[in-house]
């Protein structure tokens, strides 16, 4: 099985913290991993179980 990360938007929510320079799934909004961090490790854990 193969996963397909699909993350855009503008991130409207997320200003001032999201900008064009940094989108919002760079931001660590909890804890010290990023949204596209914790989602690559929620997939990784799933794989192996």
């Amino acid at each position: 099985m193969r996963a397909l990360i699909l993350a855009g938007g503008s991130g409207t929510r997320f200003w001032p913290l999201s900008r064009k320079s940094r989108p919002k799934q760079l931001l660590a909004l909890e804890g010290q991993g990023t949204l596209l961090r914790d989602t690559l490790d929620r997939r990784c854990r799933r794989s192996r179980s």
